[in-house]
């Protein structure tokens, strides 16, 4: 956080805001009033009453959420905030307050000697791996259950839908909401996006610019050159910062109770029960982000490696 803070207060950066918000928000403004001017429109009409902005699943698609989803979509989460800020930190620091250098014993051996890392990047690279291990599970029970049909588009009207789901939403009359039956098609594509594009392409990336590949003089180095995985990974992450920001804000603005019952505790009902239990994972969120420090990851790390100052 204090790398982030630090960041921010630059004289570049407060010039960059300076200017960079109040042209944001002109374009807000003026997006919103062309999505109105359009919906009010013959042609808008028309095409609104043609594509309404979801399409039918396939015959047999489930409904609602199970519980399952409800615990993967915590974790993944949960991850994801530790990723992005432990990526910062990883980009941003430049004196890194501690370093780990793994054991070279056990089963897992190389040839040359152990790289020494920043304490941080061996906490990235950590909930990288895990990350990475929940999202494989999510993808094998998607397609054990059937619910990869709420994500994975059937069909190419899903564009067109998508587009007028977009219009609604910037005319601020936003689309009918009714996710625990179906997604509209703006949210489908953004779902299929992170889960099947995105998050391959983070992990990809990741594993390119880690440690555990091969070095630069070989083969696979040469086909797979590492500027391109971060030329890749960093707009990646930003994706994911912006979706996370879209998502939350829509949770919370078309109906909170009701989706965070289907986020969080498997039921399309209002009462408060999703929302304690997003509350409680937000608590651990916390709690993890303020224990992601030297002090209490060294006994961790030291499990798999040697922690030193230097």
């Amino acid at each position: 956080m204090s790398s982030l803070l630090a960041a921010l207060g630059t004289p570049e950066t407060k010039k960059k805001l300076a200017w960079g918000i109040p042209l944001a928000l002109v374009a807000l403004v003026a997006v919103v009033l062309l999505a109105q001017w359009y919906r009010a429109s013959d042609a808008g009409a028309a095409f609104l009453a043609q594509y309404p902005g979801e399409t039918a699943l396939p015959a047999g698609a489930p409904e609602g959420f199970p519980a399952w989803l409800n615990f993967q979509h915590f974790l993944n989460a949960f991850f994801i905030v530790l990723i992005i800020r432990t990526g910062w930190l990883v980009r941003t620091t430049q004196r890194p307050a501690a370093y780990w250098t793994r054991n070279d014993k056990g089963l897992l051996r190389t040839k040359g000697e152990p790289k020494k890392i920043s304490l941080d990047l061996w906490l990235h690279l950590s909930l990288d791996f895990l990350w990475a291990l929940n999202g494989v599970i999510f993808i094998v029970l998607l397609f054990v259950t059937g619910q990869w049909m709420r994500l994975v588009p059937t069909s190419w009207e899903v564009i067109p839908n998508a587009w007028s789901a977009a219009i609604q939403y910037a005319s601020l009359n936003w689309p009918h909401e009714n996710g625990w039956v179906n997604y509209n098609s703006l949210q489908q594509l953004a779902y299929f996006l992170i889960v099947f594009v995105a998050a391959p392409l983070a992990t990809l990336t990741g594993v390119r610019m880690s440690n555990a590949w091969p070095g630069p003089k070989a083969a696979i180095s040469k086909v797979y050159p590492l500027p391109v995985a971060r030329a890749i990974h960093y707009p990646v992450m930003i994706f994911f910062v912006l979706f996370v920001i879209a998502h939350v804000t829509l949770v919370l603005t078309t109906g909170a109770l009701r989706n965070l019952n289907h986020m969080y505790a498997s039921n399309n009902g209002d009462s408060w029960l999703g929302f304690g239990l997003f509350a409680g994972s937000l608590v651990l969120t916390v709690v993890a982000w303020i224990l992601a420090k030297p002090a209490f990851l060294q006994p961790v790390a030291t499990i798999t490696g040697k922690v030193t100052r230097q």
